[in-house]
């Protein structure tokens, strides 16, 4: 009889299942110790290794506004190979500057983060060239598929970030896909928002569209309101469209959040000690820049290092090297004492099955333990990045729950020890019907977003379904019953009048 009334309350695939509707927005924090894969001694010697690139090899500089910069600052500027060479002590001057910690607001004022010490912020996958479901399959990114990964995105409370590029435009001409992209981040959102880093240009607009939102060019720089994702060109190379957004971004006091992309084997020696001792030597140039740009600008250190597959040439994500490298970036960016960005579910699986879910895993677990303050690429990545998966966000975003509820920690006080109830039931009773069990059972335990607990009847019952088709179900009912959040009109129409009129400028 209790398991057909069980059965009765079971909600059916087509009813609503979504959990969340009602949960508050909130930050997280790690209560754990980081784990520190390298020694005091192995840190100083890859501290000591990049210095020595920096200053002997040098890195190259593709802005003459960039070496102009350099000039200025004391570096040792190489006009016709563009190559900077960076004195240690000039280094690390520039680099204290950086600040440990910082605000950043959303159009929202409650979704507001903190980011640096123990917080962690959770952003989905970007960088994605096409989109898959299992309804419509794996296709180009338009211009649809974006606005409906924002709109995900404002759905799940695990996510704090929006953006930057989820899916690629395809749809659009290159040089205006920026315009459309912050127009729907804005829009049909309102977190905080990554934006785009293709140019001083593209820059530019994505600042005067913050201030249209936010009050102005000076109101949004106290504090900041959006974030640039910056790669280096491994090795030791930052290009003109890398190097010009860092520049007006950091110009403007928007952070900046330095990534060097490197392949162990391929950009760099193959061994994990000296690809991460390249990465430290680009992402401490790139920090350095923006110091000298603007001092007190706020700054992440970004790691994106892995290995390349020596038997396809592929990039290996969701491996243990790119797990080490994850421990070890961050270990690296404390020793500086700035923020640090890792990623969390880099994986080349080419569906949201068993492989991307192992490798999920070997990437967010690492980010979470290395107390990572940004996780970009947290849901929804497939493919080594090539495509943006409606299924894996969502299967991604219970990840980030469960995530969530591990940093929470252990609650330990009188009334949670329940050494009272304890005693009252004694041996062989049961909790079920006590008034601690009543009065927390419903808050209690994390309830699932997409795992199934039914027994195998009940399930069969409902369908059979995999955890990749009932994710299926959960983001279509998330797009069906999707409500923009306010946004004064005033605002909205003068962020449509600036895109439109930028679109014709640029076609012209």
């Amino acid at each position: 009889m209790r398991r057909s009334a069980h059965r009765r309350q079971q909600r059916r695939p087509d009813q609503a299942t979504y959990p969340w509707a009602d949960q508050p927005f909130r930050l997280l924090q790690n209560p754990m110790n980081p784990v520190e894969i390298l020694s005091t001694e192995q840190i100083e010697r890859i501290h000591q290794v990049s210095l020595r690139i920096l200053a002997e090899t040098g890195i190259e500089f593709l802005d003459d506004e960039a070496l102009e910069l350099w000039q200025g600052a004391g570096a040792q500027v190489d006009g016709a190979t563009r190559r900077v060479r960076l004195a240690p002590d000039l280094v690390m001057g520039l680099v204290a500057q950086a600040p440990a910690r910082f605000i950043m607001r959303a159009r929202n004022p409650a979704r507001n983060l903190q980011l640096g010490g123990n917080h962690i912020t959770f952003a989905p996958g970007a960088g994605c060239p096409f989109v898959s479901d299992l309804e419509r399959g794996r296709r180009p990114g338009n211009l649809a598929a974006f606005q409906e990964s924002v709109k995900l995105v404002q759905q799940c409370p695990p996510l704090h970030m929006v953006g930057g590029v989820m899916v690629e435009p395809q749809d659009l001409p290159a040089p205006v896909r920026h315009l459309e992209q912050l127009y729907s981040q804005f829009v049909f959102s309102d977190k905080a928002v990554i934006t785009p880093s293709r140019g001083r240009q593209v820059a530019t607009d994505c600042l005067n569209m913050a201030a249209l939102v936010f009050g102005g060019l000076e109101e949004i720089q106290q504090p900041p309101v959006q974030m640039a994702i910056l790669n280096a060109n491994s090795p030791l190379r930052y290009d003109e469209q890398m190097v010009g957004a860092l520049i007006v971004y950091a110009r403007h006091g928007q952070p900046v959040t330095v990534t060097p992309f490197i392949l162990a084997g391929a950009m760099s020696p193959i061994t994990m000690a000296a690809a991460i001792a390249q990465q430290n030597a680009e992402a401490l140039a790139g920090i350095a820049l923006t110091q000298v740009v603007r001092p007190g600008t706020p700054v992440l250190y970004g790691g994106f290092t892995t290995n390349v597959d020596m038997r396809s040439g592929s990039p290996a994500f969701g491996g243990p090297e790119g797990a080490l490298a994850m421990l070890a970036g961050a270990q690296l960016a404390r020793y500086y004492g700035v923020p640090y960005r890792g990623s969390g579910s880099l994986n080349n699986s080419k569906l949201p099955d068993a492989q991307a879910s192992y490798e999920t895993q070997m990437t967010l677990w690492p980010a979470v333990m290395a107390h990572a303050n940004v996780i970009h690429h947290s849901a929804g990545w497939l493919e080594a990045g090539l495509v943006f998966s409606y299924e894996k966000f969502i299967l991604d975003v219970e990840g980030l729950a469960m995530m969530a509820r591990v940093l929470d920690g252990i609650e330990v006080n009188d009334e949670t020890l329940a050494l009272a109830d304890i005693a009252r039931v004694g041996p062989g009773g049961h909790h079920l019907d006590t008034p601690q069990t009543l009065a927390r059972f419903r808050t209690e335990f994390y309830l699932p977003l997409v795992s199934d607990r039914q027994n195998y009847d009940a399930w069969l019952e409902q369908g059979g379904l995999d955890a990749g088709q009932r994710a299926l179900h959960l983001w279509q009912e998330l797009l069906q019953t999707y409500e923009p959040p306010p946004l004064d009109p005033a605002i909205k129409e003068a962020l449509r009048d600036y895109v439109d009129r930028r679109k014709q400028g640029l076609k012209t």
